[in-house]
């Protein structure tokens, strides 16, 4: 079975229990601080993904960093994965179950490149224009990208939104390339 199919099935298997138990909001606060963590030391992804070190060892780390942080559930669940030795797999399944989680509740991540930092009013005026789109909630990412040439560039999903000035400069070339558009 391949990587994607994996985490997948371990992800909605975590989201369909906490779910059921009513904790889903806790246990997704507790893998998105697990997640992080992963994502941010090198040194922990190396060991949790390391054939040399035992599964005990791995189980005793994970217990000596998350105990007092995150509920029990959470760190069974942790254990759990470590016993089926998919610890290789833990960052791909916690990415996996936070975006079934966002799906399940109705969130839709939006990521915003822009070349300068957006006002709040400018943020506050994109986030009500997509979620009239989308019809969902909305949680942005902003980050600034120079080679950005004015306005923005949204990513959801698969889908590109590119309100950029040189994109709107590219399609007023073609439109004057092919002889669609007019100066009047």
């Amino acid at each position: 079975m391949n990587e994607s199919k994996v985490s997948t099935r371990y992800a909605n298997s975590l989201l369909s229990s906490a779910s059921e138990k009513g904790n889903l909001e806790s246990v997704a606060n507790d893998m998105e601080l697990v997640y992080s963590t992963i994502r941010s030391s090198g040194e922990f992804k190396r060991t949790l993904s390391s054939p040399i070190v035992k599964p005990q060892v791995k189980s005793s780390i994970i217990e000596e960093l998350f105990k007092a942080r995150i509920g029990k559930e959470s760190l069974d669940f942790l254990k759990f994965i470590i016993e089926k030795n998919r610890e290789d797999l833990l960052e791909s399944i916690l990415s996996k179950f936070l975006e079934l989680r966002d799906q399940k509740i109705g969130i839709v991540n939006v990521i915003v490149k822009s070349a300068v930092e957006l006002t709040d009013g400018q943020k506050a005026k994109m986030k009500e224009n997509f979620e009239k789109v989308l019809n969902k909630r909305i949680r942005f990412s902003f980050t600034i990208d120079p080679s950005v040439v004015g306005g923005f560039v949204a990513k959801v999903g698969d889908t590109v939104y590119d309100a950029s000035l040189k994109h709107q400069l590219e399609i007023l070339k073609k439109r004057f390339l092919t002889g669609s558009a007019s100066l009047n």
